[in-house]
């Protein structure tokens, strides 16, 4: 079973890379981007065979290494 886990900074957190990417995209001529948010995606292989119990358990990993949840918030997808 595969997991696949979105981390994003939570709204009015300041996002720099973001910002530089907005601004690079607006030098490139696509003047049309008002904001950026730049987040990651990480994709994990689980053993667990039952969905539920996976989602626990990627929440587990969330909370405790994957994401910062003082500054950023995380979609758990089980595909």
């Amino acid at each position: 079973m595969k997991a696949r886990v979105h981390v994003m900074l939570k709204n009015g957190v300041l996002d720099p890379q973001g910002e530089a990417v907005r601004h690079a995209l607006g030098a490139l001529g696509f003047d049309g981007v008002d904001g950026v948010r730049q987040g990651k995606v990480i994709e994990l292989d689980l053993t667990e065979s039952d969905p539920e119990a996976a989602r626990h358990n990627v929440m587990q990993m969330c909370e405790k290494l994957l994401a910062n949840t003082v500054i950023e918030s995380y979609q758990i997808e089980i595909l």
